[in-house]
């Protein structure tokens, strides 16, 4: 990539060939060209409407949804930080920084009397919620969305409504080369202690189910069915992915480094030695086998983004 940071002014931190490893929850991944880490959203707004418009840009949340292959990206990664993470809460609409953790809105929100108690157990970031329209038991980000902010790749600040975001199971419509950095939320009242107490029981019901100690991305897959688990006892598990993943025996699969999880099928984990390569291969092994043994095609939940390693 052809640019010289030196010609471009900025108030965060600009860091050539930065490794990424470090930054996603599966730590692996190569180098990108550039990270930037804007200020807050003017130096961000400056930053794109300066950036040459054929350079490619990359946001990046807190990397909980993400591999990064082994070459790296060739493009500038945002990572929104302390700039993008604040939260004030307005009446029963509660408005978060993209970079605030889903799970600190959730009590925040909890606080003020607010029922925002399905972000408690996902992982990641507002911006991350909002672009994949996280959800779980039964609600969605879409269900609650009142607005977002971004920056256009030109440099725009712009509020965006849910229609224009087309919010659907694990997509939206977010423009090309934006980067989300705000939404405002609204939720149902609460008790805060009712409110508390819900997300303790989901806390445990996901620690229970999920290897949350290991080194994974969250879900690896889209359920077939079309929607995230309900969570209550009729949930119906034919067409969810972790039980099609089971029922083609790959439960605890492994390639070099990564496995498919004992505990939960569908989470893809690095047990301390894994490439990208090891984790997409291993990934791409499963969506061959699973369609082999029942004609389903597991579409992938994780992004997967960069090049894969020089051989």
């Amino acid at each position: 990539m052809t640019m010289d940071p030196k010609t471009l002014t900025v108030r965060g931190r600009l860091t050539p060939d930065r490794d990424l490893s470090d930054l996603t929850w599966l730590r692996v991944g190569g180098p990108a060209d550039w990270l930037f880490q804007p200020a807050d959203i003017d130096d961000l707004a400056h930053f794109m409407a300066a950036l040459d418009p054929k350079v490619a840009v990359f946001p990046m949340g807190v990397g909980s949804n993400l591999i990064v292959r082994d070459g790296g990206i060739r493009a500038v990664v945002i990572r929104l930080g302390r700039g993008f993470n604040t939260i004030s809460i307005q009446g029963d609409t509660v408005t978060a920084g993209a970079a605030v953790l889903d799970a600190h809105v959730a009590r925040k929100a909890a606080d003020a009397g607010i029922d925002l108690t399905f972000l408690r157990t996902i992982p990641g970031s507002i911006g991350g919620a909002v672009r994949m329209n996280a959800g779980c038991y039964g609600s969605y980000l879409a269900d609650h969305l009142v607005s977002a902010r971004a920056v256009t790749r030109a440099g725009d600040i712009i509020t965006l409504t849910p229609e224009d975001l087309r919010l659907r199971y694990r997509q939206s419509d977010l423009p090309e080369g934006a980067v989300l950095c705000e939404a405002t939320l609204t939720g149902p009242e609460g008790q805060p202690e009712d409110l508390y107490a819900r997300m303790a029981s989901q806390l445990q019901k996901r620690d229970e189910t999920q290897p949350t100690r290991e080194r994974s991305a969250g879900s690896t897959f889209r359920n077939p069915a079309g929607f995230s688990s309900t969570g209550r006892a009729d949930d119906v598990h034919d067409l969810k992915a972790w039980k099609v993943i089971d029922n083609a025996g790959l439960r605890g699969a492994r390639r070099g480094g990564a496995q498919m999880s004992e505990k939960h099928s569908n989470f893809l984990i690095n047990t301390g030695t894994a490439s990208a390569a090891d984790l997409e291969g291993l990934g791409e092994e499963v969506r061959k086998k699973v369609y082999d043994s029942s004609g389903i095609t597991l579409e992938w939940e994780i992004m997967r983004v960069g090049e894969p390693a020089d051989n």
